[in-house]
């Protein structure tokens, strides 16, 4: 994939970039793969908005990603490259020898007629999957689990990959992109190699009504609004936040800790992304 940028006609297109799509080998997505994907607003199942600054976007069908890789043993040969409306990578359509197609998410290198498979005694190749508990050390591997079966939860964005480091007693230590180490259970699937589209990074918006395409609408700041609005509103002329920030419900923000019921987390992290 390259990045292209934009005759600069307008205000808008100046400085704007955008893939050149030269990976994507279609434009139709496969039929049986797609399911409605219905606009929620940042809304909860009680209908009240619980992630700000989202709604409207372009309309869009979801894919239905494989994530499991459970098909083991059963070869399957790579027939598309495929541009995702929800996600950064590009995805691949999968057809296996028994006729079955799905979508996985495409590392950089796999092409179109490669054949890739699942299980525990296949070979260290790109786009194969496998037990990290076979996988050698040193190998950069993505969509990871994090409990066996479930599915790759980590390691799924644009360019990522993770490295395994050490193998001890049932647990696999990988490092992440965030360079944080990790123990996870070696029974846990992963897949070989690091996924394409890295350049994704390098693309500049250019103009907001990109991101209302994308779903995200304006964010105002806490300073700008009045006192019965934020915590940071009000006052003559241009102010601070007059104290500790806060969010808009007086709660403390910027290393105030959220996080629930972390102790099983916590003891399988060997060093945190934060020094």
């Amino acid at each position: 994939m390259g990045i292209r940028t934009i005759n600069p006609t307008s205000p808008g297109q100046r400085g704007m970039s955008k893939s050149d799509f030269a990976d994507i080998t279609t434009d139709k997505p496969e039929k049986s793969l797609l399911s409605p994907l219905r606009k929620k607003g940042g809304r909860n199942n009680k209908g009240r908005i619980t992630c700000r600054h989202r709604g409207g976007g372009a309309k869009r069908a979801y894919r239905v990603i494989d994530f499991k890789r459970n098909k083991f043993g059963v070869p399957g040969t790579v027939k598309t490259i495929e541009y995702d409306p929800n996600r950064n990578v590009r995805i691949s359509l999968v057809v296996y020898a028994d006729g079955e197609k799905r979508y996985i998410l495409t590392p950089h290198g796999l092409n179109v007629g490669d054949v890739i498979v699942s299980g525990t005694e296949v070979e260290i190749k790109t786009g194969n999957a496998m037990p990290l508990d076979v996988i050698p050390l040193g190998t950069m591997v993505h969509n990871i689990e994090m409990t066996p079966g479930k599915g790759g939860q980590i390691v799924r964005t644009a360019g990522g990959a993770a490295q395994l480091m050490a193998k001890e007693g049932n647990y696999v230590t990988i490092k992440l992109p965030s360079s944080e180490m990790r123990m996870v259970r070696k029974e846990c699937l992963a897949t070989i190699g690091t996924l394409g589209n890295a350049e994704f990074k390098n693309m500049k918006i250019g103009k907001a009504g990109r991101k209302r395409y994308l779903g995200i609408k304006p964010t105002v700041r806490g300073v700008t609004m009045n006192p019965c609005d934020h915590p940071h509103g009000g006052g003559e002329g241009k102010t601070g936040p007059g104290g500790h920030p806060k969010t808009p419900w007086g709660k403390p923000a910027l290393g105030y800790k959220t996080r629930k019921n972390n102790k099983q987390s916590n003891k399988l992290i060997v060093r945190r992304r934060k020094k």
